[in-house]
């Protein structure tokens, strides 16, 4: 509804224009009566109107000044004058400055009905144009997380933004001086298939929104600046120092001691590792394009110095790692030499090759990446092509090859490559010697060896085992299994009951002390072990053999 406001020094005028009109009909609300300017000035400061019908002349104060103290203070409020056909010439000049419409006394209701349809449509679609402002200004609040993170995404982009870039920072309330030092920091996750493959997309995306608001809350600490999200496990944090007075070197160690918290509140709370990679210093907006390929350059470095890093452009500079030495190519020479190790059935001499090899790479650290893991896959067809001269071919070796094909594509530095390769070939070392010697019988004495000596160990798993063998856990366990009927875990668990029931025959050991000496940590699983293994419980077990 429409709030009126009737303003006659005339009684019966006010009563007529209230009364014998119908104003709901056309959404309007007679909120007020006024016999002054004055009065209906006072009147419009507390209640606002939307409009105002209005006698010209009045004691105090006309309806000309009223209109004009009005629309200087209230621009919105609509005016309609009504008046006798003297004031004619004098309506139409005031109408320039404050009125919308007139009308002449006596009122004729057809007329006032026309004037008042023309209002309300005036009125009408200014509110719809308040409204419509008022839900862009919404949508824009709303929207302004996303117009800044667009923003700063050019900024890093290729094209830095340049046309009203003041403008644009003001209207996005970003405190970022165009001229100013700034640094930028790339934070990839560690292991990203690994981290998102056993989350849900919901999961996921709680994740990343925990990791910025982590880092948004550390940068605040440390310095000025922002973070946010490039594409999937990588945030980027654009910064500056609150003050450069201290010098550089403060600068810097503000940003590793930044970067090392953040490392470090990522692994405690979300229980995930990342390397953070920092570009050298922007002198300006214009730069940071430069920064960020600089800090993202050093996260790629990974490959070779080890993930959950921190890594700088300085850290990069090793004249040492860089120069001679090796080619880092898997050429004719070490393939001799890795045969050689596999057909003497060495591990340590299989060790001692994968050394000097992986060490050429370090050297040759240009290669990148991708480079390490085809030579890696070269080592493996390599061997693949040795187990068919030799003829010991099996169908678990070839199960682990077709697996550490897969796995070396997953892998993120070339130090997770080179124990997966490890592993591979002290199994087919492993299998080598005992194609050879013909003894598996001797692996499963190996095995029970090392579950006797090492149960209380709550770590102890197949995999722990097939590495102590130079075995992958598959193989192992099928060759334990052959050989004594059992899988590993069955007789693990078989060695720590016994061990168990000694225990609990001697009252001395409380229920959880036995629990924990046997390698469990959950007493409510042991209980359930105990009981599947004896057809009782530990406690029953304890009560019969007092």
């Amino acid at each position: 509804m429409y709030k009126l406001l009737i303003v006659d020094d005339e009684p019966t005028v006010r009563t007529g224009l209230r009364t014998y009109f119908n104003w709901s009909s056309y959404g309007i609300e007679v909120i007020g009566e006024a016999d002054d300017g004055d009065v209906a000035l006072e009147f419009v400061e507390k209640e606002l109107p939307d409009l105002i019908l209005s006698d010209v002349r009045m004691p105090n104060m006309d309806g000309i000044t009223m209109a004009q103290q009005i629309s200087a203070r209230y621009p919105d409020v609509q005016i309609i004058f009504v008046s006798g056909h003297d004031d004619a010439e004098y309506l139409k000049s005031a109408m320039k400055v404050s009125a919308v419409d007139y009308i002449f006394k006596p009122v004729n209701l057809q007329e006032l009905t026309e004037v008042i349809k023309k209002v309300v449509i005036d009125l009408d679609a200014k509110r719809y144009e308040q409204r419509r402002k008022e839900e862009m200004r919404i949508k824009l609040k709303e929207g302004m997380p996303l117009l800044r993170e667009k923003f700063l995404l050019a900024l890093i982009g290729n094209v830095t933004p340049k046309h009203n870039l003041q403008d644009r920072l003001v209207f996005l309330g970003l405190d970022l001086p165009v001229e100013a030092s700034y640094w930028v920091m790339a934070i990839s996750v560690d292991d990203l298939g690994e981290v998102t493959a056993k989350r849900s997309e919901v999961d996921r995306q709680l994740l990343w929104y925990s990791v910025l608001n982590i880092c948004r809350e550390l940068i605040d600490v440390h310095m000025s600046g922002y973070a946010f999200e490039h594409r999937s496990g990588e945030f980027v944090g654009i910064l500056r120092a609150e003050s450069e007075d201290g010098g550089l070197q403060d600068v810097a160690n503000a940003l590793l001691t930044l970067a090392d918290d953040i490392r470090e509140n990522l692994e405690r709370w979300l229980k995930i590792g990342v390397t953070i990679g920092i570009g050298d210093r922007a002198d300006s907006l214009a730069e940071l394009a430069h920064g960020y390929k600089q800090a993202r350059e050093a996260v790629d470095h990974k490959w070779y110095l080890g993930k959950n890093r921190i890594i700088t452009m300085n850290s990069l500079e090793n004249p040492e790692a860089e120069g001679g030495g090796g080619t880092g190519k898997f050429d004719s020479e070490h393939q001799e030499q890795l045969a050689s190790a596999l057909k003497a059935a060495d591990p340590d001499k299989v060790r001692e090759t994968l050394d000097l090899l992986f060490a050429d790479l370090n050297r040759n650290r240009p290669a990148g990446l991708k480079y390490g893991r085809n030579v890696c896959l070269q080592i493996a067809l390599v061997v693949g092509q040795l187990l068919m001269e030799l003829n010991v071919q099996s169908t678990e070796l070839e199960s682990a090859e077709s697996a550490l094909w897969e796995a070396l594509f997953e892998q993120e530095t070339i130090g997770e490559m080179r124990h997966l390769v490890e592993i591979h070939l002290l199994s087919v070392c492993e299998r080598i010697r005992e194609k050879r010697i013909g003894k598996v019988a001797n692996l499963a004495e190996r095995v029970r060896t090392i579950i006797e000596q090492k149960y209380a160990d709550g770590n102890l798993t197949v995999d722990a085992i097939g590495k102590e063998v130079y075995l992958t856990s598959t193989y192992v366990s099928l060759l334990f299994k052959q050989e004594t009927g059992q899988t590993i875990n069955e007789y693990l668990t078989q060695v720590r009951v016994e061990r168990a029931k000694e225990m609990l025959r001697d009252h001395r050991y409380k229920f959880y002390d036995i629990c924990y000496a046997i390698g469990y940590t959950d007493p409510s699983y042991f209980t359930k072990l105990f009981k599947k293994a004896t057809g009782v419980t530990p406690s029953v077990y304890r009560d019969s053999h007092v």
